[in-house]
């Protein structure tokens, strides 16, 4: 693809909602090009099929000349979520990672579209506040070296969502944003994040209304609920004893957790970009999963690994947020993450209610768990020796013996 500055078409990573739609007729009336959307369904309609006709109807009456859907459903469990759950990938301590794991999937596949259709330049709706723009770009620039990359929230005059809604109401496109609700919202199989609008006040609870698939815990069941998971080396592969592909095993373990008021998320994150913004999130299946790889690797990894792989999870976690899913650090790091999965294999089982979760059991074949030397009762000295642990005390405590002596002698 070649730079030019009038780019005659440009595939954008469309969604569907207030700043692709109004980034269809701006990008014509900018340019006088010809757009092509690109919608990628990483699950976020419930409609499914019906849903996405709807939204390639929309594209097509806002004024794309063509509009792709691409089911990367598939794709999206297995080769993005899941490997940041073997990694127990997490930023700043809270964030699962979903939306930052969905961009340079959808990246990928606009730059395919991009070089089918042989387009002249790409163009995504993130803000110059946000993290997506460094996301797409990024992807942008690994998947199409030199092409044209057009960020509307750089160029326009538009300067807020309420701007965005009126120029939308200027050339009659319909839009999901309103004044009564004036937030972002972002939605795919691991989450549904919002942000923005109402949100911003952080002196402020969030209001009830904005959530999707989680239940209040106030609301949820009075009787707790018993889930268990069945993972192979790192990867979720049963829920109460079903064999599920990753899709469906999202999508149900979100209906259980979501009905038991299970996985809200609210944080104050750092964007890359350099300020702090409010998150709200709502990912009852992620955060499910995540407890419960925990709890298999604690069984099955020997303690270093463990260890070393609490910090290796909160760097990944920075790359992915970050946008640096195709960075050579990212992947390998990840093939380090693959190893240590050998072992951890077997199930968890949970129990949920009113938006808490605790662990009822753990299972491996690999467990490295040994009751009879765990045991506060009588093990035998052929397990383990009680007079050993004098000669270990002394010699891992030497170094502060010798300065505690050393220092009072001085």
């Amino acid at each position: 693809m070649i730079l030019i500055m009038n780019p005659k078409k440009v595939v954008l990573a469309y969604s569907g909602g207030l700043d692709t739609s109004v980034i269809i007729r701006w990008l014509i009336e900018k340019y006088g090009c010809e757009v092509i959307a690109c919608c990628v369904d990483l699950g976020s309609l419930e409609g499914g099929a019906a849903s996405f006709a709807a939204v390639r109807k929309k594209a097509l009456a806002t004024g794309a000349k063509k509009c792709h859907i691409v089911d990367a459903k598939r794709e999206f469990a297995r080769d993005f979520v899941f490997p940041a759950l073997k990694a127990r990938a997490v930023y700043e301590g809270k964030y699962l990672l979903a939306t930052a794991l969905a961009r340079p999937l959808i990246a990928r596949e606009v730059a395919r579209v991009a070089r089918k259709e042989k387009a002249d330049a790409v163009s995504h709706g993130a803000t110059g506040k946000g993290n997506d723009q460094v996301r797409f770009e990024i992807a942008f620039r690994t998947l199409l070296p030199g092409a044209r990359v057009i960020a509307p929230w750089r160029e326009w005059n538009i300067r807020s969502r309420e701007d965005a809604v009126a120029y939308a109401r200027r050339f009659g496109i319909p839009v999901p944003v309103t004044k009564a609700k004036p937030y972002s919202s972002d939605a795919n199989l691991w989450h549904i994040s919002y942000e923005g609008g109402i949100l911003e006040n952080l002196g402020s609870d969030y209001p009830e209304d904005i959530f999707q698939i989680t239940v209040s815990p106030r609301r949820a069941p009075n009787r707790p609920e018993r889930v268990r998971l069945d993972f192979s080396k790192g990867v979720p592969v049963g829920l109460n004893g079903r064999r599920l592909s990753p899709v469906n095993l999202i999508l149900h373990l979100n209906r259980i957790a979501g009905r038991n008021g299970v996985g809200r998320i609210d944080i104050v994150e750092n964007r890359l970009v350099g300020m702090k913004s409010r998150g709200i999130y709502e990912c009852p299946a992620a955060v499910v999963c995540y407890a419960a790889h925990r709890e298999l690797e604690s069984l099955a990894l020997d303690r270093e690994t463990f260890h070393y792989k609490l910090g290796l999870s909160e760097k990944l976690g920075e790359l992915i947020y970050n946008g640096l899913w195709f960075s050579t650090l990212r992947k390998s790091l990840s093939a380090f993450v693959d190893r240590t999965q050998e072992f951890v294999t077997g199930s968890v089982t949970l129990e949920l209610y009113k938006g808490a979760m605790k662990i009822v059991s753990r299972k491996s074949p690999h467990s490295l768990y040994w009751e009879k030397l765990s045991t506060f009762g009588y093990s035998g000295e052929a397990v383990y020796d009680h007079k050993d642990s004098e000669g270990f005390i002394k010699l891992f405590g030497l170094p502060h013996t010798v300065e505690a002596a050393l220092r009072r002698r001085r």
